[in-house]
């Protein structure tokens, strides 16, 4: 089994849900020993990038349970990234608040918004990914596309030019 054309996805998926690159690296290479380990429960005809993201999501659960560490690092980021400049460009400005407001929202929230907004898997495949119904996906979808919406100033532009006729666009 070839998992290489995977790989972007597994290490964006796990960058997400870790929130540290060395940590995300470590994830995809444990995910992918599991894989190889658990080669013979693939069935034929099925989603490998399906299957891939189930294990990642599977070994990042089981790592969280195990290390319950999470706190003590995100502490540690947050420190790092009080002290960065933000690009003068708008795009670059917009793009940090929107990046800084997606690793706040809750890891549920998290997954569901990138599985499915940002890497384009189906609600179906994210809820299967995920070990969840698929309407607590959506509630989670819902729940994490305001959130972010709210956080980036964004809900509030757009109430404003509903007023108007017009419709924001970034």
């Amino acid at each position: 089994m070839d998992f290489s054309k995977h790989l972007g996805v597994l290490r964006r998926y796990a960058l997400v849900l870790t929130r540290d690159g060395e940590r995300a690296e470590d994830l995809v290479q444990e995910a992918l020993l599991r894989a190889l380990e658990g080669a013979h429960t693939w069935r034929d005809g099925g989603d490998v990038r399906k299957w891939l993201l189930s294990i990642v999501h599977n070994t990042h659960v089981s790592r969280v349970r195990r290390q319950r560490t999470e706190r003590e690092a995100e502490g540690a980021v947050a420190a790092q990234s009080a002290g960065a400049h933000a690009p003068p460009q708008t795009d670059g400005v917009d793009l940090g608040q929107t990046m800084r407001a997606l690793m706040d929202l809750s890891e549920e929230q998290r997954e569901v918004l990138v599985l499915v907004a940002i890497e384009g898997v189906s609600y179906r495949d994210a809820a299967d990914c995920l070990g969840i119904p698929i309407g607590t996906l959506m509630s989670r979808l819902g729940r994490a596309r305001a959130a972010l919406r709210a956080a980036t100033g964004r809900s509030t532009a757009e109430k404003a030019a509903a007023g108007t006729g017009l419709r924001v666009v970034r």
